[in-house]
């Protein structure tokens, strides 16, 4: 199957909101499950993250990013240095009797 028809397919399923088995064969994009493959193979070489930067890159050098619009937003980081973890919660639930014999 060829990456650009795989790209058509996972962009179809992410715009229609539809799960990877709904993808229409009639289509052409192949199987959900190819293109959901070869969605988490491209995720996991950082394809997407590299496009960004070069999106970001070439709209800076164009003039058509406005960044005093920007917005940071950490929120799917992990804080390396944040709150620590809340201590567990005491089980409610019952011990085993202590051995009488």
């Amino acid at each position: 199957m060829a990456d650009r028809l795989c790209l058509q397919g996972v962009l179809y399923v992410l715009h229609n909101d539809i799960a990877w088995q709904l993808l229409p064969l009639e289509l052409g994009f192949g199987s959900g499950q190819t293109c959901w493959r070869r969605l988490d193979r491209w995720q996991r070489a950082g394809a997407f993250e590299q496009l960004h930067r070069v999106l970001l890159a070439e709209l800076n050098a164009a003039g058509e990013l406005d960044w005093s619009r920007a917005c940071v937003d950490g929120s799917h980081i992990r804080a390396k240095k944040g709150e620590p973890t809340p201590a567990r919660p005491r089980s409610t639930g019952g011990r085993r009797a202590a051995s009488i014999t």
